[in-house]
């Protein structure tokens, strides 16, 4: 597959967007538990599963790039089930993230466990260091370019920021997503420019909200199913995506005209 250009695909084509919910996705999904808390996985860890639930894994790994503040960090800690913190902390240098997400192929009734390993670098130690970007970009699957939307300076440079990071001969997954959408109040854009830009670019726009989710009865931690519940949405469309960026890429999928939607929000 030549050049970086990601077309849209309709939400669910690939992956059954509410399996996670069945008697047999919860299973699945208890594996990534451990006493109602999200599970923090090593390099070489995995989820616990009994044989007859085994699924075949298939890893990629994900890069993300936005200027500082946009919420590179709280995404990743969103998505994990991590706190989120509280207030805006340069990364310093590289910080990785494994996660893994059971989902359930449409057409093959298959489940596949996804191994997303998240890469994140600071802005400061990407103008300092000229190997980082390089050791994030290495071998990396898609890119995530993230946007605020409580910035729209940061909306404006994603044009830049994608021809900047991902050269037109590379065959990378590139998707955006904006941050912040919890903070209605202090939206600097709006919808229409969203699917301006995903017409424009040829390009998915996610939506993800940065703040925790429901916490435990006893308020010590975050509720991990709850949690999971939140960005089930989110997950299952980075993965259907990455899913279908390989299959295209192996000329074993041939997308169809695509019909419906592509935005997907995070509520």
């Amino acid at each position: 597959m030549s050049g970086p250009v990601t077309s849209l695909v309709s939400p669910g084509a690939l992956i059954s967007p509410e399996w996670h919910k069945t008697p047999e996705g919860r299973e699945y999904l208890a594996g990534i538990l451990r006493r109602n808390r999200r599970r923090i996985f090593g390099l070489l860890e995995r989820p616990s599963l009994s044989p007859q639930q085994e699924p075949e894994t298939v890893s990629y790994k994900i890069y993300l790039a936005g200027k500082s503040g946009v919420g590179k960090t709280a995404t990743v800690a969103k998505l994990a089930g991590i706190e989120v913190p509280p207030a805006h902390q340069e990364t310093p240098g590289i910080q990785t993230t494994v996660l893994y997400w059971p989902a359930k192929l449409v057409q093959r009734e298959k489940v596949i466990m996804f191994k997303l390993h998240f890469w994140d670098a600071g802005e400061q130690a990407l103008k300092k260091f000229d190997h980082i970007l390089p050791a994030c970009k290495d071998k990396v699957d898609a890119v995530l370019f993230l946007f605020s939307f409580t910035d729209r300076s940061s909306f404006d440079d994603l044009p830049h920021l994608m021809s900047r990071v991902v050269e037109s001969s590379e065959s990378i997954l590139r998707l955006v997503v904006g941050t912040k959408y919890d903070q209605t109040l202090h939206n600097e854009v709006p919808t229409r420019d969203i699917r301006e830009f995903e017409h424009r670019w040829k390009v998915p726009v996610l939506m993800i909200r940065n703040v925790d989710g429901p916490r435990t009865p006893d308020g010590k931690a975050l509720d991990g199913r709850a949690g999971i519940m939140e960005v089930a949405q989110f997950l299952n469309s980075i993965c259907e995506h990455l899913w279908r960026h390989d299959q295209i890429a192996a000329g074993i999928y041939r997308p169809p005209d695509y019909t419906g939607e592509p935005k997907i929000s995070f509520i």
